[in-house]
């Protein structure tokens, strides 16, 4: 029988093999489609059709060649198997020849394709229009994909390559990724933070805003940790960036005990906490209305010692007046008191601190440098890493709506751009919830005052719809679950051919983009953390002399704009 090697090159238009993935050859010819729908493409090679539909992947890129001028570029949906003839699923074939016959006659396979973006004199565009019916469908080349996708323009950062072909890679624009907030998503297990914690070097290496991370696991500081207890290395590791990165713990012992080194302790004085700040703690803490509702007339009565009388045994005159009044009851009190008395387990809260911790995170962020908050042995408890995130987000965004509002009236400069990335986002952006907590508000505000959200999450469906629908640029590895799928794909043109590709993602290093940051939705393999990686971010200036390296960083800092300037 004829082997599939034994045709001439002409079918290809490169060495012909079973086991290569051709760019560039001939797929089929379009027999049905719309723009909703997207094209139907019938394989035509019927000797070699076996061939392409098991070599031709869900996520691969096609083109079609238009008779007017226009390329269409468009990504594989789906691949089925159909008959032309309905009798044809009936035949009982034993041999291996009968079947080769009946391929591309009795037998077809259809190609599902999603139109991304026509190219018109070689400027892209959304699609509009169709290709008529029976042009040609090609493999889109490497050439081709790297045109669309962004290749480095000085603030891309190539995060992968096609899930078929490692000769494509895929760059998305960084500067346009913290325009908005973005979404990084995946069931467990499936990599998220070694996917995030490159993409934020890129943003710090390039200088294109400040990051405050808070690292719930300890995984972007120092060390990160992989599957059998392998170790990376985490941003401070990371020579071409750590001079810019500060490490912050929440726990002084583990970080002795992990060997990462850090800055300083942070530490929340009861006299600086307020309300807002233990609102969100409201369903970990089972606070009911009027609970919530009491923490406001507990403050006017006891000002910045509001907090501290809660935590008290003995709670002072004043409180006693307000008791006493009616005002608030001895019962909706005691219950608060035993609530929030669950706050105590964490040393970092204290009576009284020797300096505003705040303030000194805040003069690293505007000086470029990024934070790394390490919560120790408290990331295993929610209460603590909602009440820290909480608490210094509040503040940080605050003093940036004020800076924002000085620089519009010519008093000050620009705030530096700041992205902020919180793990378990669900928690702060609950639908309950999201529109009162902070985190929301940023999502809503699309950068309005140089701040934007980086969230992490494995449950997109338990995030308020307003706050995803504000998404710019979503992220998302493999996800089990529905409702999860369905939230990600969200207010997504041509969600319902997405699923598919979503769906037939791997376990590990394989994500679907969608975006403010790529020019047309994107399945990647994204490149493996490790060595080259460190590579990457060796330090350029290593070689030279410290004098030489001491004036080369005054040139970059100098290039960025940065200062040593007080918020």
């Amino acid at each position: 029988m004829t082997q599939v090697g034994d045709f001439p090159e002409k079918f290809f238009g490169l060495e012909a093999s079973a086991e290569r993935r051709v760019l560039g050859e001939r797929l089929g010819v379009v027999i049905d489609g719309s723009l909703s729908k997207g094209l139907v493409v019938r394989a035509d090679e019927p000797l070699l059709m076996k061939h392409l539909a098991e070599g031709v992947p869900v996520g691969a890129y096609v083109a079609v060649d238009g008779d007017t001028d226009r390329t269409f570029f468009g990504m594989i949906t789906d691949v089925e198997l159909a008959y032309m003839n309905p009798q044809a699923r009936w035949l009982s074939l034993g041999r291996e020849f009968q079947r080769e016959v009946y391929l591309g006659t009795a037998f077809q396979c259809l190609f599902h394709v999603k139109l991304m973006l026509v190219l018109e004199r070689g400027v892209p565009k959304p699609v509009r229009s169709l290709p008529l019916h029976h042009a040609a469908v090609r493999r889109a080349t490497p050439d081709e994909v790297r045109a669309l996708l962004s290749a480095d323009d000085g603030v891309g950062y190539r995060i992968g390559t096609a899930l078929d072909d490692d000769q494509i890679e895929i760059w998305i624009n960084l500067e346009r990724l913290i325009e908005r907030s973005t979404g990084v998503f995946g069931r467990s297990g499936t990599g998220k933070t070694f996917l995030t914690l490159p993409l934020l070097a890129h943003v710090i290496r390039k200088g294109l805003a400040s990051v405050l991370i808070f690292d719930m696991h300890n995984d972007y500081g120092y060390t990160l940790k992989g599957d059998h207890s392998r170790k990376f290395k985490g941003l401070k590791q990371l020579a071409a960036i750590s001079s810019r990165i500060v490490i912050v713990t929440l726990d002084e012992d583990s970080s002795r005990k992990r060997n990462a080194p850090y800055e300083f302790a942070l530490q929340i004085g009861y006299n600086q906490i307020e309300p807002q700040d233990i609102e969100i703690l409201r369903t970990e803490l089972s606070l009911s209305d009027v609970q919530v509702n009491a923490l406001d007339a507990l403050q006017r009565c006891a000002r910045d010692r509001w907090f501290a009388e809660l935590l008290s045994d003995e709670p002072s005159e004043a409180v006693t007046q307000l008791l006493d009044s009616g005002k608030l009851s001895e019962s909706t009190f005691a219950a608060m008191q035993r609530k929030l008395g669950k706050l105590r387990r964490f040393p970092f809260l204290k009576q009284s601190v020797s300096e505003d911790y705040v303030e000194r995170i805040l003069k690293h962020l505007a000086r470029g440098d990024s934070v790394v908050i390490e919560f120790g042995a408290y990331g295993n408890d929610l209460l603590a890493y909602l009440l820290v995130a909480n608490f210094l987000t509040r503040r940080i965004h605050q003093r940036y709506v004020e800076m924002k509002e000085r620089a519009e009236g010519g008093s000050a400069p620009e705030p530096r751009p700041l992205v902020i990335a919180i793990e378990e986002a669900h928690k702060f952006l609950d639908p309950e919830i999201a529109r009162q907590t902070i985190f929301g508000t940023i999502a809503r505000e699309l950068r309005k005052y140089n701040v934007t959200l980086l969230i992490v999450d494995q449950r997109p469906s338990q995030i308020d719809a307003e706050v995803m629908s504000q998404l710019g640029t979503r992220i998302t590895a493999a996800l089990s679950d529905e409702k999860d799928i369905a939230a990600v794909l969200t207010g997504v043109s041509g969600a319902a051919e997405l699923r598919n590709v979503l769906a037939a993602l791997e376990s590990k290093q394989q994500v679907l983009i969608l975006g403010h940051a790529v020019s047309m939705p994107v399945a990647v393999r994204t490149t493996e953390y490790g060595e080259a990686v460190y590579r990457e971010f060796a330090d350029p200036l290593a070689e030279l002399s410290p004098e030489q390296q001491a004036e080369a960083r005054r040139k970059l800092l100098g290039r960025r704009g940065l200062h040593d300037g007080v918020l």
